[in-house]
């Protein structure tokens, strides 16, 4: 450790304002910093790792190279604070605020209606607003890469992105015709707004927008700029508790430091040093800093190449290679378009912006998509220290770290010279990964190849790879011996041979997908090879093979494409005043809120007197027993106040079967044990590592179906359903099929981590207890049997919730009672906030689902049986499984009417997290399992799928397996509109064409129909209460049972109160959900929340109006004001309870019948889709959604909720994988691992359309509720690319059936569609390697 008489004083400026920090610790984050020391919430913590984008903020440096003011966006949960001395940054509270003024972007988001829970909100107003500081008017381009590090749960981001659409130039958007005015802005009977037959619009929003003034933003200190521009040279040091930060101001001095200090590492961007400093414990007691060199930045251009400063960014490297791609011949320039097409799609635009050249290429990662590119372009590293400079090769000895060829101790790493290509050299690169931005590939590659000139004769060749071992990978031995061949196919099959000899991977490899990345080996080595060929082509070399017409389009990748659609809704009717809200698109109460960051969430609550922070202690064993717990070395620790266990529960630790806090024995990893409770949350982490906890291994570990079916392991009895003589029916028709289906689970990824803070109070064992929940009344009902005290003593707050989708029903009471017996406990209000890591681990999702049918049917596609059994894995606890289980039977029949039906379903009981409610509720996984069904009936029949679905579809009115009657016109209305809106039939004719044209890419069409149910199955839950109160100014405020999760549920309910008391929403108000305003409530789920809170609303303001009705009458010209004070003088109550006793639901699972559902929610989904063969990458061409929503609330919320569940259910059936070790640990467990879609995942082309005239007069002003059905919709992108795979196994005559497994993975898809390459790469036997992951469905 250095010594220093006293550590310096850091300076920077936040909005503005400067800071002076004189005792600065390196290990805290600018994040933190932020939230705790100067109180600013509106950038939220999401992941810690810098991979969702949830805390963007924008800093602004002086460029002492380029001469000019740097804004650059980046995630503060990675920039240690010491990084910014004499650096500007940017929150967006200094953007706008509603107190003062809020900035155009801050407007158009909120108006467009890009906020649905608001908590990423903050997070992509600082990444558009950065990219508006650079460039005001951005292209469509620009704008997607601005937001391709940004994740959002909830919108889809369709909205998001057409608010920054409204800034673009040259957009497909908005043209606006004249300053101000929009091209939608036409009048109410124009046709471009308004289909006037059915009353049809098309206008979502008005585009009537503050205008965007660049000269009224904040300025860059003039104090910074003095100091960039006179910059001190001396070095600075500060001082944490653990960590020194030692930065200097010179080249020279840097050099000394590395001498004194070898082991310490050199840190720019922290983008590879913080996630495994924070996720892998990794620990530094010295970090150096060459922020404040600018030799490191330095760009030299010579006649032979471009040599790069090795602390310029990724962002920076990819403009540097930009600009020499336009000034040089193409033929120098090979390299330099290799490293830009993977800068591209490197990461999010955030760490771009963070990452340095050096960090990347020193750090050697084994994922790498730049270090393969510069070893085979023979980029050479300048190496500096005091004893001088030397440049050594970046080649497959440096990145395998052997010491002859590494830096030593006391170098770094000044700058990176690539080299220009030369004509008859090609380069070229690749990668593939789970979704085509922010995602670290699963394989990337860099490959070049010299000729000898006017030849296809190969002269030198080098190939590398990243992906396939610990390092990136060159095929050195392979490359020699290919020296001297031609480039014709008798090479391309000998190099496939030698790369896979050469290139092994063990079958246990880290990351697995063994079988995957070798055939991507080969894969990309045949791209390459069709690449040069056409390159060779246009050179004139002498006589290259031809490529065949129909492989060319295996040269072009997908692009990435702006979304384009149309939102298509009923208008109002022509008589509706104009103040009464409903069935107009009212922008989300909040929506302002959400972009100012003036929202308030569970963690956004100010510090309390005396506040505790809570960590939790989990199991790592997956079925064990608990020998001992060894606290000591914990509870030595300073700031560490205690260790809750379940000894100091004074009532109930849970029930028999869920624990709270685990006793004896674990069931699962990730089972809390006990929890720390310390003065920071850094001191209750800190302790947890000094827990020992000392385990008994216990027989059977069960982690998957497979084994729970082997070991009769169930969580509940069986659930079922039949009707007609199924055995019967198999006897009497043409064919049977039978087949199974393996669905995998999905992580709710609510963007807002669960968390909870509970407030004892002085006098009679009350609590005041803020939590992020569904549910408040089974937190406080669970806090009430665990604390032994009675629930009027304890109140539950919810203001808002970011994100839930069912994973905040029941888990949320867990987390609230542990933190409620800390707070009981020591007396101080106990606030607990998980990690993401920690929330993945232990929360559960999803339940993975494994299914098996069999199908009888005719010749013509009508199916005359089908027999089909299901297993969810409910993991160790029965949680929502049972409930699931019973959901999924009742909805497997979805759109269809099949005689003769038989429905099974079980919980399995295994040793992982206990699953439980997500959004669908069994009906995602279910349905996906009869839809494959009918695929392969279609198959079996040689028609198209939707003949099939089309001619077992319910027609008349009928009733259900479970004997509810209902009628189907909706339904088939809504069929026949999707088939006709999407030009189903015509782009069918396409799309065969297309891929008649095309061997290596297919395309793939899908419709699928949506009979969804909505509710529970029982009256009780259907019931709500609210209070409005209207106070002595004719002010409204509203209170109900229902919780704001970004579903827009508030909005809702002040519309409906606007519409029957008929007075603007402007007079009303929520302030927030509370137990003890509304008591006994309900858990907001199940897509009812809207129906029945908006009934008891509608119930209270009824009756306040039916008590004013004799002072209406007495003053009917009366103000809404001169009717309140008059009822008061006349002792007239002004408050009311409204109550809705609730929906008539019931099922008798003994009979097998009952009327378990309200009502239900019918749908079509059309997606096409276009997949690449060789490497199992697909684009979303295009989506079309018709959905009965009868008369919307608020189509604005409706069509939102709509794309956002479409979205989320995409993203289940693509490329949202868990994986489990055989230990049964999460290994997925962030967004670098768990990818949930992004910015670049939406259809191109993606229209929704509310089915017109619809009506049920069942649910408030005949609306339906619309939270969950959507989601399933999503399984016709799943279809589509199982279409374009069928269309590839029938060119290659692949005749056998292939496995129906979900998510659609690039694996998946890769695989399916076998070739010569997959037939020729080696493949292990399962039962000689451990795998690093193993299929728990």
């Amino acid at each position: 450790m250095p010594s220093s008489s006293s550590p310096d004083e850091l300076v920077f400026f936040v909005n503005g304002r400067k800071v002076k920090e004189r005792n600065a610790d390196p290990e805290v984050t600018l994040l933190t910093f932020l939230r705790k020391t100067v109180r600013l919430t509106g950038t939220k913590y999401a992941c810690g790792t810098g991979g969702c984008g949830a805390c963007t903020v924008m800093v602004s440096e002086h460029d002492p190279i380029a001469k000019k003011i740097r804004h650059v966006s980046v995630t503060a949960c990675l920039v240690p604070i010491c990084s910014l001395h004499g650096a500007a940054v940017t929150t967006v509270e200094g953007v706008g605020s509603i107190k003062t003024r809020i900035h155009p972007i801050q407007e158009r988001i909120a108006k467009s209606h890009g906020t649905q829970c608001g908590f990423c909100t903050p997070g992509m107003v600082m990444s558009l607003y950065t990219l508006l500081r650079n460039h005001p008017e951005p292209s469509e381009e620009q704008l997607v890469e601005a937001l391709g590090g940004n994740l959002c749960r909830c919108t889809g981001y369709r909205p998001i992105l057409e608010s920054g659409k409204t800034f673009c130039t040259g957009s497909n958007g908005c043209q606006q015709e004249k300053p101000g005015k929009c091209c939608l802005d036409k009048g109410e009977t124009d046709s471009s707004a308004l289909d006037s037959k059915n009353h049809m619009c098309t206008k979502l929003f008005s585009k009537e927008f503050l205008p965007l003034d660049p000269t009224q933003e904040l300025i860059f200190p003039p104090e910074l700029l003095r100091m960039a521009e006179n910059p001190e040279k001396q070095t600075l040091t500060f001082c944490g508790e653990r960590v020194t930060w030692i930065s200097p101001g010179t080249l020279p001095a840097l050099l000394e430091l590395k001498v004194s200090h070898p082991e310490a590492p050199v840190i720019l961007g922290n983008t590879s040093l913080g996630p495994a400093m924070k996720s892998q414990g990794h620990f530094y007691p010295v970090l150096l800093s060459p922020a404040r060199i600018p030799e490191l930045r330095v760009v030299t251009k010579t006649s032979d190449g471009l040599t790069i400063g090795a602390g310029c960014s990724l962002a920076q490297v990819k403009d540097i290679l930009a600009e020499s791609i336009a000034e040089l011949p193409e033929e120098q320039t090979q390299t330099y378009r290799a490293l830009l097409k993977h800068l591209r799609s490197l990461a999010g635009q955030q760490i771009r912006n963070l990452a340095s050249l050096g960090g990347h290429v020193i750090s050697r990662h084994h994922f790498s998509d730049l270090n393969p590119i510069l070893a085979v372009g023979n980029a050479t590293l300048n190496l500096i220290s005091e004893e001088g400079a030397r440049q050594i090769p970046l080649n497959e000895s440096f990145l395998s770290r052997l010491a002859s060829a590494d830096l030593k101790p006391d170098e770094i790493l000044e700058s990176v010279y690539i080299p220009h290509s030369r004509k008859w050299e090609f380069v070229s690169a690749f990668r593939q990964a789970q979704c085509p931005q922010n995602a670290l590939p699963e394989v990337s590659a860099g490959m070049r190849v010299l000729f000898r000139e006017g030849t296809n004769t190969i002269e030198d060749l080098s190939l590398a790879y990243g992906g396939l071992g610990p390092t990136t990978v060159s095929a050195q031995k392979s490359c020699r011996q290919l020296l001297g061949r031609r480039w014709d196919e008798l090479m391309l099959d000998e190099a496939c041979r030698l790369l896979l000899d050469e290139v092994s991977l063990v079958g246990s490899a880290p990351g697995g997908k063994v079988e995957f990345k070798r055939t991507l080996l080969v894969s990309f080595f045949f791209k390459f090879y069709l690449e040069v060929l056409q390159k060779l082509k246009t050179l004139g070399s002498h006589h290259p093979p031809e490529i065949p017409d129909r492989f060319l389009s295996a040269l072009e990748d997908f692009p990435v494409t702006m979304p384009q659609g149309i939102q298509e809704f009923q208008s109002v009717a022509p008589h509706q005043p104009l103040q009464d809200p409903i069935g107009r698109p009212i922008m989300h109460l909040s929506g302002l809120k959400h972009a100012t960051g003036e929202a308030m969430f569970c963690d956004d609550i100010p510090m309390v007197d005396k506040e505790l922070a809570m960590a939790l202690v989990t199991s790592t064993r997956a079925h064990a027993k608990i020998i001992s717990i060894d606290f000591s070395e914990a509870l030595e620790l300073p700031e560490v106040v205690d260790i809750i266990t379940a000894d100091d529960i004074p009532g109930t630790n849970g029930t028999e079967d869920d624990k709270l806090l685990a006793i004896d024995e674990v069931l699962c990893v990730g089972q809390i044990i006990c929890a720390v409770v310390a003065e920071t949350d850094v001191q209750a982490k800190r302790a947890i590592e000094k827990i020992k906890i000392t385990y008994e291994d216990l027989e059977p570990v069960i982690f998957t179906i497979e084994d729970a079916i082997k070991h009769n392991s169930f969580l509940c009895p069986e659930k079922k359903l039949e009707q007609g003589n199924i055995e019967e029916a198999f006897g009497k028709v043409d064919q049977v099929v039978e087949g199974e289906v393996h669905i995998g689970g999905q992580e709710h990824f609510y963007m807002e981590t669960q968390r909870v803070l509970v407030i004892p109070k002085a006098e009679d064992r009350e609590l005041d207890i803020y939590v992020s929940s569904q549910d408040p009344a089974h937190v406080q009902k669970t806090v009430s049997s665990t604390l032994n005290i009675p629930i009027n003593r304890i109140t539950c707050h919810v203001k808002r919730v970011g994100g839930g989708f069912g994973g905040k029903v029941g888990k949320p009471a867990v987390f609230g009672a542990i933190a409620a017996i800390g707070a009981v406990k020591t007396g101080h209000p106990i606030r607990l906030v998980l990690d993401r890591e920690d929330d993945m681990l232990i929360t559960g999702g999803r339940h993975p689902l494994f299914g098996k049918y069999k199908v009888g049917f005719m010749n013509n596609g009508r199916i005359k049986a089908l027999d089909v059994e299901c297993y969810i894995n409910g993991g160790c606890m029965l949680d929502d499984s049972e409930l699931v289980t019973e959901f999924l039977i009742l909805k497997l029949e979805n759109a269809y009417k099949i005689r003769n039906l038989r429905f099974r379903g079980q919980a399995c009981r295994t040793n992982l997290p206990s699953n439980t409610a997500f959004r669908g509720f069994g009906f995602p996984q279910g349905t996906l399992v009869t839809e494959s069904c009918i695929t392969a009936v279609a198959a079996k029949c040689g028609l198209p799928p939707e003949k099939v679905r089309e001619k077992n579809m319910y027609k008349t009115v009928d009733k259900t397996i479970y004997k509810q009657a209902f009628s189907p016109e909706a339904l088939i209305r809504c069929w026949e509109a999707c088939l006709d809106k999407s030009s189903f039939h015509s782009r069918r004719m396409h799309v065969d064409e297309f891929n008649r044209k095309n061997y290596w890419k297919k395309k793939g069409l899908a419709i699928i129909p949506m009979k969804f149910s909505v509710g529970f199955a029982a009256t009780s839950y259907h019931q709500a209460a609210a209070l409005v109160h209207v106070y002595t100014d004719g002010s409204v405020l509203v209170t109900h049972g229902g919780n704001e999760l970004g579903q827009g549920i508030h909005t809702k309910m002040l519309q409906v109160a606007s519409h029957e008391l008929k007075i603007p929403m402007s007079y009303l108000h929520i302030c927030e959900t509370s137990t003890a305003t509304v008591p006994n409530t309900i858990a907001t789920a199940a897509s009812i929340g809207a129906d029945v809170n908006g009934r008891a609303v509608q119930n209270a303001c009824q009756i306040l109006l039916k008590r004013l009705e004799p002072i209406i009458r007495k003053n009917p010209e009366g103000s809404w004001e001169d009717w309140i004070e008059a009822a008061f003088e006349k002792r007239i109550s002004l408050s009311a309870t409204g109550y809705f006793r609730g929906y008539k639901a019931f099922m008798d699972w003994d009979k097998g019948e009952g009327d378990p559902f309200p009502y239900y929610v019918y749908g079509a989904s059309c997606s096409e889709v276009e997949i690449d063969c060789l490497t199992g990458a697909h684009k979303k061409i295009r989506t079309d959604i018709v959905m009965d929503a009868c008369y919307s609330l608020n189509p604005a919320i409706d069509i939102g909720q709509i794309e956002g569940s479409f979205v989320q259910g995409m993203g289940f059936y693509t490329t949202e994988e868990l994986y489990y070790s055989p230990e049964g640990v999460l290994h997925s467990r962030g967004p670098d691992e768990y990818k949930i879609p992004t910015v670049t995942d939406i259809p191109a082309e993606f229209n929704i359309s509310l089915l017109p005239s619809s009506q049920t007069p069942l649910t408030i002003y005949s609306s339906k509720g619309l939270g969950e059905s959507g989601l399933f919709l999503g399984s016709s992108v799943f279809f589509a690319i199982a279409d374009a795979v069928a269309a590839a196994r029938r060119e290659r005559a692949i005749t056998e059936d292939f496995m129906v497994k979900s998510p659609a993975t690039p694996e998946w898809v890769r695989m399916a569609c076998a070739d010569r390459f997959t037939e020729m790469i080696p493949r292990d036997d399962p039962k000689d390697f451990k795998p690093w992951s193993i299929p728990v469905a």
